[in-house]
Protein backbone atom coordinates (compact mmCIF):
# COMPACT_ATOMS: atom_id res chain seq x y z
CA UNK A 1 0.00 0.00 0.00
CA UNK A 2 1.68 2.91 -1.21
CA UNK A 3 0.70 6.52 0.43
CA UNK A 4 0.00 9.36 -1.51
CA UNK A 5 2.52 12.28 -0.93
CA UNK A 6 1.02 15.66 0.45
CA UNK A 7 1.71 17.17 -3.08
CA UNK A 8 0.32 14.74 -5.06
CA UNK A 9 -3.51 14.77 -2.52
CA UNK A 10 -3.30 18.66 -3.23
CA UNK A 11 -3.33 18.06 -6.86
CA UNK A 12 -6.37 15.95 -7.20
CA UNK A 13 -8.13 17.63 -4.83
CA UNK A 14 -9.03 20.60 -7.07
CA UNK A 15 -10.50 17.99 -9.28
CA UNK A 16 -13.28 17.07 -7.12
CA UNK A 17 -13.88 20.38 -5.95
CA UNK A 18 -13.87 22.69 -8.93
CA UNK A 19 -17.37 21.89 -9.73
CA UNK A 20 -18.20 22.70 -6.66
CA UNK A 21 -16.34 25.83 -6.41
CA UNK A 22 -17.50 26.92 -9.87
CA UNK A 23 -21.44 26.88 -8.71
CA UNK A 24 -20.85 28.40 -5.47
CA UNK A 25 -19.33 31.06 -7.42
CA UNK A 26 -21.59 31.40 -9.60
CA UNK A 27 -24.57 31.21 -6.90
CA UNK A 28 -23.03 34.41 -5.79
CA UNK A 29 -22.74 36.52 -8.60
CA UNK A 30 -25.75 37.58 -8.56
CA UNK A 31 -26.41 38.78 -4.40
CA UNK A 32 -23.30 40.22 -5.74
CA UNK A 33 -24.72 41.94 -8.18
CA UNK A 34 -28.14 42.64 -7.38
CA UNK A 35 -27.70 42.80 -3.36
CA UNK A 36 -29.16 45.95 -2.89
CA UNK A 37 -32.71 45.20 -4.68
CA UNK A 38 -32.24 42.07 -2.92
CA UNK A 39 -32.20 44.23 0.56
CA UNK A 40 -34.87 46.71 -0.87
CA UNK A 41 -37.39 43.06 -1.15
CA UNK A 42 -36.47 41.79 2.26
CA UNK A 43 -37.29 45.37 3.12
CA UNK A 44 -40.61 45.66 1.35
CA UNK A 45 -41.60 42.41 2.79
CA UNK A 46 -40.77 43.43 6.59
CA UNK A 47 -42.80 46.55 5.90
CA UNK A 48 -45.91 44.39 4.55
CA UNK A 49 -46.05 43.18 8.62
CA UNK A 50 -47.07 47.19 9.51
CA UNK A 51 -49.07 48.02 6.07
CA UNK A 52 -51.97 48.58 8.04
CA UNK A 53 -50.57 51.22 9.97
CA UNK A 54 -48.85 52.52 6.96
CA UNK A 55 -52.61 52.56 4.95
CA UNK A 56 -54.05 54.33 8.08
CA UNK A 57 -51.10 57.16 8.75
CA UNK A 58 -50.51 57.44 4.60
CA UNK A 59 -54.41 58.85 4.34
CA UNK A 60 -55.21 59.69 7.93
CA UNK A 61 -52.58 62.22 8.18
CA UNK A 62 -53.12 64.19 4.97
CA UNK A 63 -57.19 64.14 6.01
CA UNK A 64 -56.79 65.04 9.57
CA UNK A 65 -53.86 67.77 9.10
CA UNK A 66 -55.50 69.35 6.06
CA UNK A 67 -58.84 69.26 7.03
CA UNK A 68 -58.03 70.51 10.55
CA UNK A 69 -56.33 73.46 9.53
CA UNK A 70 -58.00 73.77 6.33
CA UNK A 71 -61.30 74.10 7.54
CA UNK A 72 -60.73 75.02 11.44
CA UNK A 73 -57.73 77.16 11.70
CA UNK A 74 -57.86 78.69 8.40
CA UNK A 75 -61.26 79.59 9.39
CA UNK A 76 -59.62 82.30 12.04
CA UNK A 77 -57.42 83.72 9.29
CA UNK A 78 -58.94 86.13 6.89
CA UNK A 79 -55.58 87.84 5.75
CA UNK A 80 -53.86 86.16 3.07
CA UNK A 81 -50.46 85.14 4.02
CA UNK A 82 -47.32 85.71 2.72
CA UNK A 83 -43.47 84.40 3.18
CA UNK A 84 -41.99 87.66 2.77
CA UNK A 85 -43.29 91.04 3.95
CA UNK A 86 -43.96 92.69 0.97
CA UNK A 87 -44.99 89.92 -1.00
CA UNK A 88 -48.54 88.94 -2.30
CA UNK A 89 -50.49 86.94 -0.06
CA UNK A 90 -52.42 83.03 -0.44
CA UNK A 91 -54.87 81.67 1.58
CA UNK A 92 -53.72 79.97 4.90
CA UNK A 93 -54.77 76.19 3.36
CA UNK A 94 -52.13 76.93 0.22
CA UNK A 95 -49.25 77.96 2.83
CA UNK A 96 -49.36 75.60 5.26
CA UNK A 97 -50.01 72.41 3.09
CA UNK A 98 -46.69 72.20 1.05
CA UNK A 99 -45.19 72.21 4.52
CA UNK A 100 -47.35 69.53 5.77
CA UNK A 101 -46.55 67.26 2.70
CA UNK A 102 -42.73 68.19 3.61
CA UNK A 103 -43.34 66.95 7.20
CA UNK A 104 -44.93 63.83 6.15
CA UNK A 105 -41.88 62.94 4.16
CA UNK A 106 -39.72 63.75 7.02
CA UNK A 107 -42.07 61.71 9.36
CA UNK A 108 -41.67 58.47 7.54
CA UNK A 109 -38.12 58.99 7.11
CA UNK A 110 -37.80 59.15 10.96
CA UNK A 111 -39.66 56.15 11.26
CA UNK A 112 -37.68 53.53 8.46
CA UNK A 113 -33.87 55.49 9.53
CA UNK A 114 -34.41 55.58 13.09
CA UNK A 115 -35.03 52.58 14.57
CA UNK A 116 -35.21 49.78 12.07
CA UNK A 117 -31.08 50.85 11.64
CA UNK A 118 -30.77 49.81 15.08
CA UNK A 119 -32.98 46.25 14.87
CA UNK A 120 -30.53 45.02 12.14
CA UNK A 121 -27.27 45.83 13.52
CA UNK A 122 -28.29 45.09 17.81
CA UNK A 123 -31.43 44.28 18.37
CA UNK A 124 -31.82 41.18 16.12
CA UNK A 125 -28.82 41.55 14.11
CA UNK A 126 -30.39 40.86 10.51
CA UNK A 127 -27.57 42.88 8.97
CA UNK A 128 -24.53 40.76 10.33
CA UNK A 129 -26.66 37.88 8.40
CA UNK A 130 -26.79 39.28 4.93
CA UNK A 131 -23.10 40.23 5.23
CA UNK A 132 -22.87 37.02 5.57
CA UNK A 133 -23.86 36.33 1.99
CA UNK A 134 -22.08 37.63 -0.72
CA UNK A 135 -23.58 41.08 -0.11
CA UNK A 136 -21.28 43.88 0.55
CA UNK A 137 -22.36 46.99 3.79
CA UNK A 138 -22.40 49.26 1.04
CA UNK A 139 -25.12 47.34 -0.80
CA UNK A 140 -27.16 46.76 2.72
CA UNK A 141 -27.74 50.89 2.97
CA UNK A 142 -28.57 51.03 -0.56
CA UNK A 143 -31.34 48.51 -0.27
CA UNK A 144 -32.62 50.16 2.71
CA UNK A 145 -32.20 53.36 0.87
CA UNK A 146 -34.25 52.51 -2.11
CA UNK A 147 -36.97 51.08 0.45
CA UNK A 148 -37.30 53.87 2.35
CA UNK A 149 -37.21 55.86 -0.43
CA UNK A 150 -40.12 54.25 -2.53
CA UNK A 151 -42.51 54.40 0.89
CA UNK A 152 -41.48 58.39 1.27
CA UNK A 153 -42.29 58.48 -2.41
CA UNK A 154 -45.89 57.24 -1.75
CA UNK A 155 -46.51 58.28 0.95
CA UNK A 156 -46.28 62.19 -0.45
CA UNK A 157 -48.05 60.88 -3.23
CA UNK A 158 -51.32 60.09 -1.87
CA UNK A 159 -50.72 63.33 0.82
CA UNK A 160 -50.36 65.33 -2.63
CA UNK A 161 -53.68 63.88 -4.22
CA UNK A 162 -55.70 64.80 -0.90
CA UNK A 163 -54.04 68.30 -1.48
CA UNK A 164 -55.72 68.64 -4.42
CA UNK A 165 -59.00 67.71 -3.27
CA UNK A 166 -58.74 70.73 -0.75
CA UNK A 167 -58.22 72.83 -3.41
CA UNK A 168 -54.59 73.64 -2.14
CA UNK A 169 -52.51 73.47 -5.16
CA UNK A 170 -53.23 75.93 -7.53
CA UNK A 171 -49.92 75.89 -9.54
CA UNK A 172 -50.43 73.20 -12.80
CA UNK A 173 -46.40 72.46 -11.30
CA UNK A 174 -47.57 71.26 -7.90
CA UNK A 175 -46.79 67.75 -8.40
CA UNK A 176 -43.08 68.35 -8.43
CA UNK A 177 -43.79 69.27 -4.63
CA UNK A 178 -43.85 65.44 -3.88
CA UNK A 179 -40.20 65.43 -5.43
CA UNK A 180 -38.99 68.36 -3.49
CA UNK A 181 -40.24 66.85 -0.30
CA UNK A 182 -39.48 63.03 -0.86
CA UNK A 183 -35.53 64.68 -1.34
CA UNK A 184 -36.18 66.69 1.82
CA UNK A 185 -36.99 63.69 3.54
CA UNK A 186 -33.76 61.88 2.24
CA UNK A 187 -32.05 64.82 3.29
CA UNK A 188 -32.69 64.05 6.52
CA UNK A 189 -32.95 60.65 6.94
CA UNK A 190 -29.61 59.57 5.44
CA UNK A 191 -28.01 62.07 8.70
CA UNK A 192 -30.22 60.31 10.99
CA UNK A 193 -29.56 56.71 9.49
CA UNK A 194 -25.82 57.79 9.79
CA UNK A 195 -25.85 58.50 13.83
CA UNK A 196 -27.99 55.37 14.98
CA UNK A 197 -25.55 53.33 13.04
CA UNK A 198 -23.25 54.45 15.57
CA UNK A 199 -24.47 53.69 18.67
CA UNK A 200 -23.81 50.45 20.30
CA UNK A 201 -26.78 50.91 22.50
CA UNK A 202 -29.44 52.94 22.64
CA UNK A 203 -30.16 54.57 26.38
CA UNK A 204 -32.77 56.51 25.04
CA UNK A 205 -30.35 58.74 22.36
CA UNK A 206 -32.88 58.13 19.32
CA UNK A 207 -35.89 59.11 21.74
CA UNK A 208 -33.92 62.09 22.21
CA UNK A 209 -33.55 62.61 18.63
CA UNK A 210 -37.10 62.61 18.16
CA UNK A 211 -38.05 65.27 21.11
CA UNK A 212 -34.96 67.54 20.97
CA UNK A 213 -34.50 67.44 17.28
CA UNK A 214 -37.55 66.44 15.15
CA UNK A 215 -40.39 68.21 17.16
CA UNK A 216 -38.25 71.84 16.78
CA UNK A 217 -37.55 71.06 13.56
CA UNK A 218 -41.01 71.02 12.82
CA UNK A 219 -42.22 74.30 15.03
CA UNK A 220 -39.00 76.45 13.29
CA UNK A 221 -38.87 75.88 10.09
CA UNK A 222 -41.61 78.14 8.52
CA UNK A 223 -43.93 75.16 8.95
CA UNK A 224 -46.98 77.22 10.25
CA UNK A 225 -46.08 80.75 9.90
CA UNK A 226 -43.24 82.38 7.94
CA UNK A 227 -39.81 82.10 9.23
CA UNK A 228 -39.58 86.00 9.14
CA UNK A 229 -42.18 85.75 11.73
CA UNK A 230 -39.72 84.23 14.33
CA UNK A 231 -36.79 86.60 16.46
CA UNK A 232 -34.06 86.91 14.25
CA UNK A 233 -31.65 84.83 16.50
CA UNK A 234 -34.17 81.88 15.83
CA UNK A 235 -34.31 82.18 12.34
CA UNK A 236 -31.03 80.13 11.77
CA UNK A 237 -32.81 77.36 12.89
CA UNK A 238 -34.92 77.20 10.10
CA UNK A 239 -31.59 77.59 7.49
CA UNK A 240 -29.97 74.13 8.50
CA UNK A 241 -33.38 72.36 8.62
CA UNK A 242 -33.79 70.24 5.77
CA UNK A 243 -37.63 70.47 6.45
CA UNK A 244 -37.73 74.57 6.28
CA UNK A 245 -35.71 73.87 2.49
CA UNK A 246 -38.02 71.14 1.54
CA UNK A 247 -40.68 73.15 2.41
CA UNK A 248 -39.46 76.25 0.47
CA UNK A 249 -38.70 74.52 -2.10
CA UNK A 250 -42.33 72.86 -2.06
CA UNK A 251 -44.12 76.15 -2.24
CA UNK A 252 -42.31 77.30 -5.47
CA UNK A 253 -44.10 74.26 -6.93
CA UNK A 254 -47.33 74.22 -5.33
CA UNK A 255 -48.35 77.90 -5.71
CA UNK A 256 -45.10 79.74 -7.38
CA UNK A 257 -44.28 81.13 -3.77
CA UNK A 258 -41.84 83.96 -5.15
CA UNK A 259 -38.12 83.99 -4.35
CA UNK A 260 -35.00 84.49 -6.15
CA UNK A 261 -33.78 81.78 -8.37
CA UNK A 262 -30.45 81.81 -6.53
CA UNK A 263 -31.91 80.72 -3.65
CA UNK A 264 -34.55 77.87 -5.12
CA UNK A 265 -31.48 76.64 -6.37
CA UNK A 266 -29.64 76.85 -2.64
CA UNK A 267 -32.47 74.69 -1.62
CA UNK A 268 -31.93 72.00 -4.03
CA UNK A 269 -28.26 71.75 -3.42
CA UNK A 270 -28.25 71.96 0.54
CA UNK A 271 -30.79 68.87 0.27
CA UNK A 272 -28.48 66.93 -2.02
CA UNK A 273 -25.93 67.70 -0.29
CA UNK A 274 -27.07 65.94 3.13
CA UNK A 275 -28.70 63.56 1.38
CA UNK A 276 -25.04 62.45 0.08
CA UNK A 277 -23.47 63.11 2.95
CA UNK A 278 -25.65 60.66 5.34
CA UNK A 279 -25.66 58.35 2.25
CA UNK A 280 -21.58 58.29 2.40
CA UNK A 281 -20.90 58.00 5.71
CA UNK A 282 -23.91 55.38 6.60
CA UNK A 283 -22.06 53.30 3.84
CA UNK A 284 -19.09 53.80 5.49
CA UNK A 285 -20.27 52.95 9.25
CA UNK A 286 -21.67 49.47 7.58
CA UNK A 287 -18.41 48.97 6.69
CA UNK A 288 -16.41 49.22 9.23
CA UNK A 289 -18.97 47.70 12.27
CA UNK A 290 -20.05 44.74 9.86
CA UNK A 291 -16.49 44.29 8.77
CA UNK A 292 -15.34 43.14 12.20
Amino acid sequence: MSAESPRQQATDAPETTRPETARALAAGARPRRFGAWYIAEHRFRVMRSYLQTMLATGIGSPIIYLYGLGAGLASLIDAPVASQPGAEGVPYLVFVAPALLASAAITVATEEFSYPIMLGYKWNPTFTGMHASPIRPGQIVDGIVISVTVRILATSAVYYLFMLLFGAVPSPLGYLAVLAATLGGLAFGHLLMAYVSTLEQDTGQIALVMRFLVLPMTLFSGTFFPLSQLPWFLQPIGWVSPLWHATELSRVFAYGYPEPLWLTVVHVVVLVAMAAVGWIASRRIAARRLGR
